[in-house]
């Protein structure tokens, strides 16, 4: 029965208005990159503290996941993205008007656990809303969503920091944000978005296959007919998870230690926090402070930065194209290669690049080619495979330990790099990077299923066969 099944502008709406959370997602973890050497300055910030204040989200984010997952399979999808909603405005709008140091690492933890919570939740109401044979690009658009985010964040910071210096406000708090420190603007502006995200999640349903596992099948018809177009489909579609959900007798945590599934979440958290060893957080948090080490000005940093978020988010659309049809590991293969390849050549710029007569655009280029191989395979997959490789039951368990693993890797990446740029050096750092590239391809490519066109259940049946 599994048919191709034309893509409804329902199931595109749905997903859209669950992809805002990767842009605030996006924006909240670039917004970062442009704001670490004016707090740095302002607070008198040691590497260690300059890490610490760039980290900190991500213990939020780390917290977040922690309970995303039995958060949305308890009061469900929908809620929980509320509830990330509240979240981000909170953090915005404190991040602006914070009074010192104390108070802006707590609004950027409270960020960080929206972060979190939407790095599941989002991926995961997606995925259960769309037909097997969309599936990779719809949940792709949460992806591209968070390419949006950065590119957003660094546009922002552009354009503050140019604001920054002819703005002229009679009011104390609006030149605080708009011109003397004018870091609490890029933070603040995110508080925008997060209101809109909060407003449109009330015009979608909830996630139709968590009303079946809470035997609201009725409710669940009404919304898979809207998604399929043949009745049958809805009909089938019920069936399959409500076989599946009666064959998974055992309560949850005894389910996630089937040796079938627990091999799937072993395998789902060593690619996530393998991922964010490869360089690609480094880059987006640390950007404009690495090209800054090449000799460039501030502004000129912030807009290479500018161009590596729009070279992020047009190879995002790529890969959202051609995801479904080439399939989630050829993606892989070709890029994580490319990524290899790039990451060599910025390591032997920083080693020998002056004696070699290289410039900064060299480097640009190879961190553009870097951008491109990453957005168009590890950045595009890792969502889709996290959010389909896991029994409807405890999915959103399942995916809070794999999230979890991305989170500590992304917390250890940000904390680490400025530690690693200044005593491994900048090149003895991409070469590391370009190493741990290696493990993360060989587990996709023996240990990982192509899970592009099956469906939900037909991929959970294949772990269950790998007892």
């Amino acid at each position: 029965m599994q048919k191709a099944e034309n893509i409804s502008s329902y199931v595109i709406f749905l997903s859209v208005v669950a992809a805002l959370g990767g842009f605030l997602f996006g924006y909240d973890t670039a917004v970062i990159s442009g704001t670490v050497s004016q707090v740095t300055g302002q607070f008198g910030l040691t590497t260690i503290q300059s890490g610490w204040y760039v980290g900190c989200a991500l213990i939020g984010s780390i917290m977040g996941v922690i309970f995303a997952g039995s958060l949305s399979d308890r009061l469900g999808r929908k809620r929980t993205m509320l509830l990330s909603a509240v979240l981000f405005t909170v953090s915005g709008a404190g991040c602006a008007i914070s009074a010192n140091l104390d108070q802006l690492i707590v609004y950027r933890i409270v960020g960080g656990v929206g972060i979190g919570i939407v790095s599941i939740v989002c991926p995961l109401y997606i995925s259960e809303v769309s037909p097997a044979s969309h599936r990779g690009r719809m949940v792709s658009l949460y992806q591209l969503a968070i390419t949006v985010g950065f590119l957003g964040a660094y546009l922002m910071n552009y354009y503050l920091l140019d604001l920054s210096a002819v703005f002229s406000s009679n009011n104390p708090l609006l030149l605080k944000i708009f011109a003397t420190e004018v870091w609490r603007g890029m933070l603040g502006a995110e508080t925008i978005p997060a209101m809109l995200f909060f407003i449109v999640i009330f015009f979608i349903p909830e996630s139709p296959r968590w009303l079946i596992v809470k035997g609201r099948e009725e409710a669940a018809s009404g919304i898979l007919s809207r998604i399929y177009t043949r009745a049958p489909e809805v009909a089938f579609q019920i069936n399959e998870t409500r076989q599946m959900l009666e064959s998974e007798v055992k309560s949850d945590w005894k389910l996630l230690l089937t040796p079938g599934i627990f091999r799937a979440v072993l395998i789902g958290s060593a690619i996530a926090i393998l991922g964010q060893f490869m360089g690609v957080n480094a880059v987006l948090y640390y950007g404009p402070s690495i090209f800054e080490t090449s000799g460039l000005s501030s502004g000129d940093s912030l807009f290479y930065q500018a161009l590596i978020g729009l070279v992020n988010m047009g190879t995002t659309v790529l890969a959202l194209l051609i995801i479904d049809r080439v399939g989630r590991k050829k993606l892989v293969y070709i890029g994580v290669s490319g990524m290899i390849v790039s990451l060599i050549l910025i390591g032997i710029y920083f080693l020998k690049g002056e004696s070699l007569g290289m410039s900064s655009t060299f480097l640009l280029g190879c961190f553009l080619a870097y951008i491109f191989f990453t957005a168009g395979s590890i950045s595009a997959v890792i969502f889709v495979f996290l959010s389909e490789m896991y029994p409807t039951r405890i999915r959103g368990l399942a995916m809070s330990i794999a999230g979890f693993s991305l989170w500590v890797g992304t917390y250890l990446i940000g904390q680490l790099t400025p530690w690693m740029l200044e005593n491994a050096t900048p090149a003895g750092t991409f070469f590391l990077f370009a190493f741990m590239c290696i493990p993360y391809m060989l587990i996709v490519w023996k240990l990982m299923p192509e899970t592009a066109g099956k469906s939900l259940e037909d991929i959970e049946r294949f772990w269950m066969k790998k007892k």
